[in-house]
């Protein structure tokens, strides 16, 4: 069979870190569930629904503990903690991390205001902050989940506040996609989402999984 030739050498694999272990989790794509907390459904003018899904290319992802820039076309970027699937081989859950979902919360709004799709706001470059992932079963209902913006909490619940349970969230994105290994699937974030700026230290937690860390670097 004839190698194949490619016009310039593809990409690297977008990947996590798996805690304890040496392997890393290969990143497929990134799946990401809107006003999953019910409060901050309210903070943001909705009210409990059916989940809704967007995307953020696999290369979105910032890892390692790196620090990722602060975007452009923007005065408004936001943070939003959310606990983070990682589907394996079978279709299933195999391990759980801390993510941020960051937006350019400005570009948001106006898509929102004309009917336009969120990709600039949501999709960006650098725009996934994610922590090592970490084996096993689900966190417990009652740990929390929380973001400190140099030092000040910002967010503040507990897993069990999800309105869409991870599993269902699964079983939602299964019926639109064939989810596969490798996908990621951000579950949503609690009230308290706010505005970050250059040089502000990140510091995302939730019971039970590795943290993550990082500090918005200036363009």
């Amino acid at each position: 069979m004839a190698m194949t030739q490619w016009l310039f050498p593809p990409a690297p694999t977008p990947s996590l870190p798996i805690a304890g272990a040496a392997e890393r989790f290969p990143v497929r794509r990134i799946l990401c569930v809107g006003q999953n907390y019910a409060a901050h459904a309210r903070e943001m003018g909705q009210e409990r629904a059916e989940p809704f899904f967007f995307s953020k290319p696999a290369d979105a992802l910032v890892a390692d503990g790196a620090d990722p820039l602060y975007p452009s076309r923007t005065t408004d970027l936001h943070h939003e903690v959310e606990l983070v699937c990682a589907v394996g081989p079978e279709g299933d859950i195999v391990g759980w991390a801390v993510g941020c979902d960051l937006t350019r919360r400005d570009l948001q709004a106006t898509a929102k205001a004309k009917g336009r799709p969120w990709d600039a706001a949501k999709g960006f470059d650098h725009s996934a902050p994610c922590g090592p992932v970490h084996r096993g079963d689900l966190p417990d209902p009652n740990a929390s989940i929380e973001l400190r913006v140099d030092g000040e909490l910002r967010q503040a619940g507990r897993l069990g506040d999800m309105v869409w349970s991870p599993h269902d969230i699964l079983a939602k994105a299964g019926e639109l996609w064939e989810v596969r290994a490798g996908d990621l699937i951000f579950t949503g974030t609690p009230e308290g989402v706010g505005p970050l700026n250059p040089g502000e230290r990140v510091d995302a937690t939730i019971g039970g999984l590795p943290p993550l860390s990082f500090t918005v670097r200036p363009r």
